[in-house]
């Protein structure tokens, strides 16, 4: 049966609006229940994705093919994740595509790490560092979680890096870490000639100490920027802004290339 066709065993997207929302596997002769009523599972296997349906209680759901970023809604987290509007220009800065070997510090609750695997398959690879125990083992446990096979592209480290990377000539470094100037030096070590630093990096402080670091460490093209998302009201004869904005300040991204100096 084509992928456009919800299959046994499938997961879905259902929702109802735009707080209400669920990823759900699809069980013959199951039923999937909410606070709006429940339908078969059966009633929906061997139709297309797109398709709506009326519970017992007469309210209409919507069964969609889940995309990553409805994955990362659901993701178990202790601590902030990179949001989609960072995720999409890390990817692009960072030079991510199929084939990119990429460091990892720290994983989190693994968001940005699928990410990253989703990109660098089938023939690249993501090394993930992580010092707390229970963030390794949450974030291990989210990507599995997703069902698609994710975690064959990436490994998994309980390690400080303080210590440094194991890696060497990997293409980028991503650090999310409270202290990133400390570890530019072993980035630097484990990056190939030309390779980005990609740091994120939530006040400003930090920023300029990283900053610092990276141009002891002869770092060039050095950019820092701010994503302010801002979303719309809907509504006919009404479309606005929305009165509350809906992600403001998440962090700053910077990106830099290593560059190797001559003494010609």
């Amino acid at each position: 049966m084509s992928e456009d066709y919800i299959k046994n065993d499938d997961r879905v997207l259902i929702v109802f609006d735009n707080r209400r929302r669920w990823i759900r596997k699809v069980e013959e002769n199951k039923k999937f229940h909410c606070n709006k009523g429940f339908f078969e599972f059966n009633d929906i296997i061997g139709k297309p994705y797109g398709l709506s349906i009326v519970t017992n209680k007469g309210i209409r759901l919507f069964i969609y093919k889940p995309i990553l970023t409805d994955y990362l809604h659901h993701f178990e987290f202790k601590s902030q994740i990179i949001y989609p509007k960072d995720l999409g220009y890390i990817i692009l800065n960072s030079g991510i595509k199929s084939g990119t070997r990429i460091i990892e510090a720290g994983t989190g609750s693994g968001a940005l790490t699928s990410v990253l695997a989703m990109y660098v398959q089938p023939s690249g690879h993501v090394f993930t560092y992580e010092v707390r125990e229970q963030a390794h083992n949450i974030a291990k446990k989210n990507i599995e979680k997703l069902g698609l096979g994710l975690s064959d592209y990436i490994t998994f480290k309980l390690a400080d890096v303080k210590q440094g990377f194991e890696e060497k000539n990997v293409d980028c470094v991503f650090l999310d870490l409270a202290d990133p100037w400390e570890i530019i030096p072993y980035a630097k070590e484990a990056l190939k000639p030309s390779g980005i630093i990609t740091l994120f990096i939530p006040t400003t402080n930090q920023l300029e100490k990283a900053y610092t670091s990276l141009k002891a460490n002869n770092f060039t093209e050095i950019k820092a920027i701010e994503l302010i998302e801002r979303e719309m009201q809907l509504k006919e004869n009404a479309i606005r802004p929305k009165t509350w904005q809906y992600v403001a300040h998440t962090g700053y991204l910077m990106f830099t290339r290593k560059t190797e100096f001559s003494d010609d």
